[in-house]
C-alpha cells in the first residue's frame, strides 16, 4: 500500500478505533485505565532490555497517566512492529518497514532508530540493530542513489515499476530528495560518536558515501540536468515532476536540486533550502568520518568543498526580507529571484533547523523564520478547534502533523510552548495510543496513518528529552 492509497483510505477511520476502545474509570473511580494496544510481547519485533528499563523508568518519572501511556506505546513502536534483523554474512543487517507500508524509507529508518542512540552503549542486542541500519542503508544506496524506498526482497517489483524513470527491481519509489542521502549520514556519524564503533563503516559504506558526494555534485546541475528525471501517471499533482520530469527550471547558483520534499511532494522550486542545508551539515561529518575512519584526503577535501559551496549559496540566495517578520529562510528557491514562503511539517522542514545542528535556536534568521512558520502568513499553519500547527500539501489542507507539533516543542526554548504542544498531542491521538500522520483541525477523530512509526518514536524522544531538560514540566498533570 502506497502513503496515497492510505490517506484515502485512513481518513475517518479514527472514529471506529475511538467507539471500540473508549476510556474507563480505574478501580477507584477516580483515574482512568487505558487500553492495552502496544503489541504483545510475544508478538514483538524485537525487545531492548534498555528500551523496556526507560519505559519503565518513564512511566514513573511522568505524573500525566495518558502522557505516560502514550509513551508506553509510542517509544517502542519501531522496534515491536517494523524491524526485520538478521545476519548476513555474519555481519548485522535490518530493514525497517515505515509502517503501513512494507518499503524502508531511508529518511524514515534512521528517523525510527534515531531516539535509540543513547541507549546502544548498554544493550549491545540494540547496538547491532542500528548497526544493521546503516549496513543496510548502504547497501540501498548502492542499488539507486536516486531512490527514496526500498523493499527487502531485490527482485521485488510494486505498483510503482511502470514510472517514467530508471525504476530497478527491488525498489519501492524512485523519488530523488536530497535528504534521503543525508539521513544515512547523520545516523552514522552520531553511531560512531556514540559508540567508536567503525565496524559498519566497511567498503560497502565507502563505495555508498562516494555515491552520496557523485548525486550532490550531479544536482548541482552546472553542466546540463543531470541523469535522473520522473514523471508518473497519477491524479496527484505534486506526485510527479513538471518540465519534462526535471522540474522547473532552475540557474546554478551552488545548491543541490531536490527534485522532491521529505514529505514525497514534488518542489515547486527545486533547490529545497532546508535540504540544503541538512547536505551542509552531513557533508561536513562525513569528512569528519573520513579523515577518522578511513583516511582519503581528497575525498574529505571534495566533501568540505562541496559544503562550503552550499552554504555560501544558501546565505546569498534563500534568505528573504520579509515585510512583517523581516529577514527569513525561504522553503524553496530557484536561483533566478524566487522565493516559495511557506513550510511543511516533514523533516527537513525551516523548523527543525536547530534539531538537524544547522543552527542555534537563538539564531536570529531562524527565530524570525520560526514566527513566521507559526503564524497565519504561513499557508500551511492551520488552526482549528482540536489544534493549531503545521500541515502538508501532503495531506492538502485543514490537516495538522502531529510530527510538526513534535518538533515545535523540540525546538522550542519556553515552556508554556513545550506544554501546549504535549497537551495537544495528548488530545489528538483519537483515543488509540498512537501519533498519526496528520488529524484535522477540528476533529483528531479524521487523521490519516494510524501506523507511522515515524511519528510514534519522535513523541518518544520529546518525551524523553523534556524529562532531561525540563522535568518539571512532567511533574505534575497536563
Amino acid at each position: 500500500m502506497n502513503r496515497r492509497h492510505f490517506i484515502q483510505q485512513s481518513a475517518g477511520a479514527g472514529m471506529g478505533l475511538m467507539l471500540g476502545s473508549q476510556w474507563a474509570l480505574g478501580g477507584t473511580g477516580t483515574a482512568p485505565s487505558f487500553p492495552v494496544v502496544r503489541t504483545a510481547a510475544n508478538k514483538r519485533n524485537f525487545t531492548s532490555a534498555a528500551v523496556e528499563q526507560t519505559i519503565e523508568r518513564m512511566k514513573k518519572t511522568i505524573q500525566d497517566p495518558e502522557l505516560a501511556w502514550l509513551f508506553e506505546n509510542c517509544f517502542p513502536n519501531t522496534l515491536d512492529t517494523t524491524v526485520q534483523y538478521k545476519n548476513t554474512n555474519g555481519k548485522p543487517d535490518t530493514f525497517v518497514i515505515t509502517g503501513d507500508i512494507d518499503a524502508m524509507w531511508l529518511r524514515d529508518s534512521t528517523a525510527q532508530v534515531w531516539p535509540y542512540l543513547p541507549l546502544i552503549k548498554n544493550d549491545e542486542p540494540l547496538r547491532q540493530l542500528v548497526a544493521g541500519v546503516i549496513r543496510r542503508q548502504a547497501l540501498c544506496i548502492q542499488r539507486d542513489p536516486y531512490a527514496n524506498a526500498f523493499y527487502d526482497n531485490p527482485n521485488k517489483q510494486g505498483e510503482w515499476k511502470n514510472d517514467r524513470t530508471d525504476m530497478k527491481p527491488g525498489i519501492h519509489e524512485r523519488k530523488w530528495e536530497l535528504d534521503s542521502l543525508c539521513y544515512p549520514i547523520r545516523l552514522a556519524y552520531h553511531y560512531w560518536q556514540t559508540t567508536n564503533d567503525t565496524s559498519p563503516f566497511d567498503e560497502d559504506w565507502s563505495k555508498a558515501m562516494r555515491l552520496v558526494l557523485q548525486t550532490c555534485r550531479e544536482q548541482q546541475r552546472k553542466d546540463g540536468r543531470g541523469p535522473y528525471h520522473f514523471s508518473r501517471e497519477t491524479a496527484w499533482s505534486t506526485d510527479t515532476v513538471p518540465g519534462d520530469g526535471y522540474g522547473n527550471p532552475i540557474k546554478p547558483i551552488g545548491l543541490i536540486v531536490s527534485t522532491f520534499r521529505p514529505s514525497d511532494d514534488a518542489t515547486v522550486f527545486p533547490f529545497l533550502v532546508p535540504s540544503n542545508w541538512f547536505a551542509v551539515v552531513s557533508l561536513r561529518q562525513l569528512a569528519t568520518m573520513t579523515d577518522k575512519i578511513r583516511p582519503d584526503a581528497a575525498f574529505a577535501k571534495d566533501c568540505r568543498a562541496l559544503a562550503d559551496e552550499v552554504e555560501a549559496a544558501l546565505k546569498k540566495y534563500a534568505i528573504y526580507n520579509h515585510p512583517t517578520f523581516g529577514k527569513i529562510y525561504a522553503l524553496e528557491v530557484d536561483g533566478y529571484g524566487n522565493h516559495l514562503l511557506q513550510d511543511d511539517a516533514n523533516v527537513p522542514n525551516l523548523l527543525s533547523l536547530p534539531y538537524l545542528g544547522v543552527c542555534s535556536a537563538s539564531d536570529p534568521i531562524y527565530k524570525n523564520t520560526r514566527k513566521f512558520v507559526l503564524s497565519t502568513s504561513n499557508p500551511y499553519f492551520f488552526q482549528g478547534k482540536a489544534a493549531e500547527g503545521i500541515g502538508s500539501p501532503h495531506t492538502l489542507i485543514n490537516n495538522i502533523w502531529t510530527m510538526g507539533l513534535t518538533m515545535r516543542a523540540i525546538t522550542s526554548t519556553d515552556d508554556a510552548e513545550i506544554l501546549a504542544q504535549l497537551r495537544q498531542l495528548k488530545k489528538t491521538h483519537a483515543n488509540t495510543g498512537f501519533m498519526h500522520e496528520s488529524f484535522n483541525e477540528d476533529d483528531p477523530t479524521k487523521f490519516t496513518r494510524k501506523w507511522f512509526a515515524w511519528a510514534n518514536t519522535l513523541f518518544g524522544e520529546l518525551v524523553l528529552k523534556v524529562a532531561a531538560e525540563r522535568p518539571q514540566l512532567l511533574a505534575k498533570p497536563l
